[in-house]
């Protein structure tokens, strides 16, 4: 963004006068999101284009085509692209070597193309970053796993001291336990819960997440709700009242269970977001005109649920990318500089600072 500088200023003048970090804030309690959803080219083309999810899948449709002559393709005529992760990983696992070996090849091509994303994104913007976390859809198969592996492998032999490390949490619930982290701790004091909503360009996500995990202890979502909307082909407003539908129902259910819910709402969107609330850029996978000066997502989520447990309901909305790397905030604690990268239907990312250590500046 052309006038960064400036809107970090802004930012930070502002900053004290707020009893909370506002909509796509740069100062969050506990890090700093240096950038966010840039968008590096190189020779005219956007370079986290290259390392999207259909990315593989276009590599896996060229490797498939090899074996079509010899009627040997495991998946018949159905694209790769409608390949379940599921389909693709027990091929990967038990399936024909000539079939296994079609994944494999397409796995390498894939890690190359995120190796020199990484290694792009470094050169220009993250220069003191040492972690770079994976997250987004694409995660969560095996062939995902190995995919970011081997670009690691690459790395290190690059010698490049980053260190990649796919998002501890499903990637289905780090985009909503990231939420937690938009407002400081004690707004949430008294609370067992808050609602979170993870708007991609496949999916809607909602989800109460908990502080406290009955299983771990440790932040999780305590129920999901996933609508593939890209199936359905909304509009805009279909889509937003889907959503809203489903956070009432989340409500009920946190209500049934005597979980009691903060009156706040998370939302991560895959665009940047100003600080009053408008979404400025990147909004391309979504249906319809989310810029419009009309529709403020915020104030309509708001409106839609005014309270949670009697009082009045807060919405804060951040990037998606920005929201889901910060699930990864407890890992991350002894790196000054780290990054998230997420790959889903476009490649997300953001770049965080740690505070420094007490003492030291």
């Amino acid at each position: 963004m052309a006038n960064e500088p400036l809107f970090r200023k802004f930012e930070q003048d502002l900053s004290p006068r707020l009893p909370f970090p506002g909509h796509g804030a740069a100062l969050l309690p506990d890090v700093t999101v240096e950038s966010y959803n840039i968008e590096l080219r190189r020779q005219g083309k956007y370079v986290g284009d290259q390392a999207a999810k259909r990315v593989f899948f276009d590599r896996l449709d060229n490797w498939r085509a090899t074996l079509k002559g010899n009627a040997q393709d495991p998946f018949g005529d159905l694209p790769s692209e409608q390949l379940a992760k599921k389909t693709v990983d027990k091929v990967l696992r038990d399936g024909d070597p000539a079939a296994a070996g079609v994944i494999q090849s397409a796995i390498e091509d894939f890690a190359q193309s995120l190796f020199q994303v990484i290694r792009f994104f470094h050169d220009k913007s993250w220069r003191r970053v040492s972690h770079v976390v994976v997250g987004g859809g694409f995660r969560g198969s095996r062939v995902g796993e190995l995919s970011i592996g081997r670009a690691q492998a690459l790395l290190k032999a690059d010698k490049l001291d980053v260190e990649l490390m796919p998002i501890r949490h499903d990637p289905d619930e780090a985009g909503l336990i990231g939420a937690i982290y938009l407002m400081p701790r004690w707004i949430f004091a008294g609370f067992d819960a808050i609602l979170a909503v993870d708007i991609g360009g496949t999916n809607v996500r909602c989800g109460i997440v908990r502080f406290e995990s009955r299983r771990s202890g440790q932040p999780g979502v305590e129920k999901l709700l996933l609508w593939r909307h890209a199936d359905d082909d909304p509009s805009r407003d279909q889509m937003l009242d889907e959503t809203i539908g489903m956070l009432r129902t989340l409500v009920k259910l946190a209500q049934r269970r005597k979980i009691r819910l903060a009156p706040f709402i998370g939302v991560g969107c895959p665009s940047r977001v100003r600080l009053d609330g408008r979404i400025e850029q990147g909004d391309a996978n979504l249906p319809g005109n989310w810029r419009a000066r009309r529709f403020h997502l915020p104030t309509l989520l708001r409106d839609a649920l005014p309270e949670i447990d009697g009082r009045r309901t807060i919405v804060t909305m951040h990037n998606d990318a920005v929201v889901q790397g910060l699930s990864a905030l407890p890992e991350m604690t002894q790196a000054r500089q780290w990054a998230v990268v997420t790959i889903g239907t476009g490649l997300g990312n953001a770049q965080y600072a740690n505070p420094p250590p007490a003492g030291k500046k």
